[in-house]
């Protein structure tokens, strides 16, 4: 049931992997649902939902303010997911990340709390924590972004929430690595990198293996963003969330993959300098909303499995459109 309130969302990187997983899931909860995005990865993600006649989907760069004034105006909500969405894709041209992630990020809050939007949900990542030596990691840890990717995550917070005033509603959520299968699939993220080298290779390479990872399946991600819709406002205002379920080392994700896949899957284990290693406390939005995460790791490894098996993931090793810098380098987006 949707909030009677809210009824117009818009989803910017509607189309990218958890947008694409998460647009259909709006439709169907009622909602008339808008697609901000530039469809780098292929125009064919929502094709089953394209005649969908409460969606609409514009194929545009959110850096472009004359299309935010035409496309924003007339949404109650905005779901932000558009962005050069990791360390290693923002490093590959840090001035045109800055220009997504930020500069596009301001304008585009300006443009909505002007446009009359109530409810501004923004999509943070857990990597604002940096390394932490604390057990668990928890929203009132000091901020130590390691990266320009995670420092620009942040500063985006202190933007929304400055912005915050009374009928313009702002919440953070800190999603934590993203895992399993989507319409606009990814295969560069830790859990999904190792199942489909694991059933396409037969070999895992564990970079490091001790640090840890946290993680969370995309029907919970996409659940959590459904649900941000439909909370009371005066629960959400200003808060931030993290959003997350399992924490392990990778090292045991490399073995769970196994475990699912079959024995047979080598696992070689490589020195690395990444250290980035924290454990997410996911406790205050399951005690403040009552969202707690079900779906584990492994029914993540399942679920690509079953996708492989059904040739949903053709080419896998090769194609780019699964690998976020391959397509960034060779469509060299400016």
């Amino acid at each position: 049931m949707t909030d009677t309130l809210l009824k117009t969302v818009l989803v910017t990187g509607g189309a990218g992997y958890v947008g694409s997983a998460l647009v259909p899931v709006l439709l169907q909860e009622g909602y008339q649902v808008k697609v901000l995005d530039l469809y780098l990865y292929g125009d064919d993600v929502l094709p089953p939902i394209r005649e969908h006649p409460n969606l609409q989907e514009i194929k545009g760069d959110i850096r472009d303010r004359k299309l935010l004034e035409k496309v924003v105006p007339g949404s109650d909500a905005v779901i932000h997911l558009a962005c050069i969405s990791n360390d290693p894709s923002f490093e590959l041209d840090p001035e045109l990340g800055k220009s997504i992630n930020y500069d596009a990020f301001v304008q585009l809050v300006k443009v909505a709390k002007d446009g009359g939007v109530k409810r501004f949900i923004y999509a943070s990542s857990s990597s604002v924590y940096g390394i932490k030596d604390e057990p668990n990691v928890t929203e009132d840890l000091r901020l130590k972004p390691l990266t320009e990717y995670s420092r620009y995550k942040a500063l985006c917070e202190e933007v929304l929430l400055r912005e915050r005033s009374l009928g313009f509603t702002v919440l953070i959520l800190r999603p934590s690595t993203v895992c399993g299968y989507s319409p606009r699939m990814r295969l560069d993220l830790t859990v999904n990198i190792l199942t489909n080298y694991a059933i396409n290779n037969g070999r895992i390479k564990v970079f490091g293996g001790e640090q840890m990872r946290p993680n969370i399946h995309m029907d919970d991600v996409v659940r959590v963003y459904r649900e941000a819709l439909q909370w009371p406002a005066a629960a959400i205002d200003g808060k931030i969330y993290n959003v997350g379920y399992q924490n392990y080392k990778v090292r045991e994700i490399a073995e769970m993959v196994r475990n699912v896949i079959g024995h047979q899957v080598q696992i070689e284990t490589i020195p690395t300098d990444d250290n980035r290693s924290y454990h997410v406390s996911s406790e205050r939005i399951r005690r403040e909303l009552g969202f707690t995460a079900n779906r584990k790791v492994e029914d993540a490894v399942r679920d690509l499995q079953k996708a492989f098996a059904e040739n949903r993931i053709p080419n896998p090793m090769t194609d780019d459109r699964y690998y976020n810098i391959r397509r960034m380098q060779r469509l060299k987006l400016r």
